[in-house]
């Protein structure tokens, strides 16, 4: 192969450390290493180009980059190397390499290996073994990592850095004062408000906002790329919030006027079941994820509403639920089970960079925009944690009085005629009874839970509402399903 002219003294000393090099093959270990290597040499004076934190996957870094370019240049007559791998670790780029290196005339040095005739085939097939091996170095490590990623996600290890909300403790994900935030901006997100409405109001910004509502880190899980996984660290918002706050923006989704509608879940799933009408104009509900993944069949609308007034005159005739509900509301306390800071310690978290940014301004260690702009930030975090404090403060104060009550709505429900009250009452004073009584009744092929406000789920069998298994949907009781409503 011809070589062009080389007018070149420089010598390179070329030095590459990745990630998991970091402690054995330092820079400066390497760069030492070869600079006694060219003095030994007569090498001359050397030009050092050090690509740290890079792996030897390909060429394209910086400073492989700049040592290509200056010989293509003609700029240089010899190149010094700790160890061959240090170039490429892709018997691809080695071929390369060598082709260009040969071209311009430079003799390559390893510090290791010693100095390869890359004019000769000799030498050419020693570096071919050597990139041979350090490919499958390489292979070996990328491996290495993919399984210990597995291992740490199964063990519920998070592997990126900590997104908002969370702190990085010895490897594992632990809530931090920004937590409250998390919480406030699903409750907000739940409530119908939009991204930049919830951006304005707890300062932070549109794009993470959005990436927050869609992140199932904040549910408890950890992640390896697309696939989901139980994590160690505790979550920051309920399935039921999560939930809430994806439903409340579900485009083209329109609640009925059907009286369990928003009510009925899919079991399987557990997703929210959906208003369909057969042929008949009769209400059927289904998953809304049928056909893609999820087997459910469909239910009757009546049928349902037949399952909720059941499930209601279960709780008032059983008296050991009814004991069970009393112990369950004594013992809530209003507290989180999770160690999540309250939004009353991160407001005072707050108010503590508040008063330092004051501090910082006065000294004039910073300038008028930077404590405007930081001011405006913090307060409206502040506030937002307030409001999001008061409410929880109330969801407790109504815990309190829920127990209180508990005795008067058992005592009110024993006295009532249930089914008799239910056949008389209109549409209006019926969807009363279910909002006021009934959280959710859950589908499932071979049963129904209908949840009574305040209660345990109480199974009711297909066959006590007038309904059958089976994987079409079904009518029961000779089509009493209730016709479409006018207009719907």
């Amino acid at each position: 192969m011809g070589q062009k002219n080389n007018r070149a003294t420089t010598t390179v000393a070329y030095v590459r450390v990745s990630t998991e090099d970091q402690v054995d093959f330092s820079p400066a270990a390497q760069t030492k290493r070869c600079r006694e290597f060219a003095r030994l040499k007569d090498l001359g004076t050397i030009t050092v180009l050090a690509d740290e934190g890079w792996s030897g996957k390909n060429l394209d870094r910086p400073a492989m980059r700049d040592l290509l370019q200056r010989v293509e240049d003609g700029d240089v007559g010899h190149v010094v190397i700790w160890r061959w791998d240090r170039l490429s670790r892709d018997q691809g780029d080695f071929a390369t390499l060598v082709k260009l290196f040969n071209l311009h005339g430079v003799r390559v040095h390893s510090v290791n290996e010693g100095e390869l005739d890359l004019g000769s085939a000799s030498g050419r097939m020693q570096i071919g073994v050597h990139g041979v091996f350090a490919q499958y170095y390489r292979d070996q490590i990328v491996e290495n990592v993919r399984m210990g990623q597995r291992q740490a996600v199964e063990q519920g290890r998070w592997l990126n850095r900590a997104p908002t909300g969370y702190d990085m403790s010895g490897g594992w994900l632990v809530p931090n004062e920004s937590a409250a935030l998390i919480q406030r901006i699903f409750v907000l997100r739940a409530a119908g408000s939009s991204f930049p409405q919830i951006s304005a109001e707890v300062g932070i910004g549109y794009s993470t906002v959005r990436h927050i509502c869609e992140n199932r880190v904040y549910l408890g899980h950890t992640r390896l790329r697309d696939e989901w996984f139980p994590g160690a660290h505790p979550p920051l918002v309920s399935q039921e919030l999560f939930d809430a706050a994806a439903r409340a923006h579900t485009k083209g989704q329109r609640r009925s006027r059907d009286l369990l509608s928003g009510f009925v879940r899919c079991g399987i799933c557990p997703r929210v079941a959906g208003v369909t009408y057969n042929e008949r104009n009769q209400a059927l509900y289904r998953c809304k994820h049928r056909g893609e993944g999820c087997s459910q069949p469909g239910r009757s609308a009546k049928g349902l509403q037949r399952a909720a007034v059941l499930g209601i005159r279960v709780l008032a005739e059983d008296e050991d639920l009814q004991q069970a509900i009393r112990g369950a509301l004594a013992s809530q306390d209003g507290s989180e089970a999770t160690a999540v800071p309250s939004a009353r310690s991160t407001i005072s978290v707050l108010r503590g960079r508040l008063r330092k940014l004051l501090d910082l301004y006065y000294a004039d260690s910073i300038s008028d925009g930077t404590f405007s702009a930081e001011e405006r930030r913090l307060n409206a975090q502040i506030a937002s944690l307030e409001e999001e404090a008061g409410r929880l403060e109330g969801e407790a104060l109504e815990r309190v009085q829920a127990a209180e009550r508990f005795d008067q709505v058992s005592e009110l429900l024993t006295s009532l005629d249930l089914e008799t009250i239910w056949e008389h009452a209109t549409e209006a004073e019926r969807r009363t009874l279910v909002e006021d009584l009934v959280d959710s009744v859950h589908i499932y092929p071979d049963h129904l839970t209908v949840q009574v406000a305040g209660a345990l789920p109480i199974v009711v069998t297909l066959a006590e509402v007038g309904l059958r298994a089976g994987t079409k949907p079904v009518v029961s009781e000779g089509g009493l399903e209730p016709p479409r409503p006018f207009g719907h």
